[in-house]
């Protein structure tokens, strides 16, 4: 579904990325792990066309989407929940819900929204509220729920946990597992390793620009490297 190979990419003279290779098929949830400054939010915006490359190739469903432009790589079916929720504060719920569907999908506008407010009932309560009023579970929420309305095949989502109390926590782990069962393939980006490799297929550890570590979640939780770098054991 997805072919990285080799990407450099950075601001100004510094490369953040330096020959990040890496590819996730359908149906999967592949996790990218790592502390903050490593590059994980480079390699989103990379991914979804906000930061041109300056090396390498990024491959989705066959097509070189390669410095394809953001509303372009939206329109082929790959969508990014970014980091900090990034919701319009001072439009209502449903406004904001609406927005997802604008380059993709607006014909199946109506059906969306129906489906959104069924996986998330607290949305429905709150369709008429302004979105900068919800509680930071709730915006978590929204967010993803308006990348889903674009109807992605593949769904970035940075850091979903962030923020969030333990109990809330726990529930966005709980919905991302859902959403998968229902077909759609993940690149979760998060710093919590463990529930993270809790619910992934194969993972990738990110590190000073490039991959450390990668393979099976369930092998990258045992390795002592990971246990002793990320968990302290």
């Amino acid at each position: 579904m997805l072919e990285v190979a080799g990407i450099v990419a950075g601001y100004g003279p510094m490369d953040v990325l330096q020959g990040v290779s890496m590819s996730i098929a359908s149906g999967e949830i592949v996790a990218v792990l790592g502390s903050n400054g490593v590059g994980k939010s480079t390699l989103n915006n990379v991914l979804s066309g906000i930061v041109k490359p300056r090396a390498g190739s990024v491959r989705f469903m066959g097509a070189d989407i390669t410095g394809a432009s953001p509303s372009a790589i939206v329109a082929a079916g790959l969508s990014q929940v970014p980091e900090g929720r990034r919701i319009f504060p001072n439009l209502t719920v449903r406004e904001n819900l609406e927005l997802g569907a604008y380059r993709r999908a607006g014909a199946r506008m109506k059906s969306n929204f129906e489906h959104i407010c069924d996986t998330f009932p607290r949305l429905r309560e709150r369709l008429g509220q302004l979105a900068g009023t919800l509680s930071g579970g709730e915006q978590q929420m929204l967010a993803i729920g308006r990348g889903l309305m674009a109807e992605p095949l593949l769904l970035i989502l940075d850091e979903p946990s962030l923020g969030l109390s333990p109990l809330m926590v726990e529930e966005m782990f709980n919905l991302v597992q859902r959403i998968n069962r229902e077909g759609l393939s993940i690149l979760l980006v998060e710093q919590n390793v463990v529930q993270s490799l809790g619910i992934a297929t194969r993972a990738y550890v990110l590190e000073q620009g490039r991959f450390a570590l990668e393979g099976a979640a369930a092998d990258m939780l045992a390795d002592p490297r990971l246990r002793q770098t990320y968990l302290g054991l």
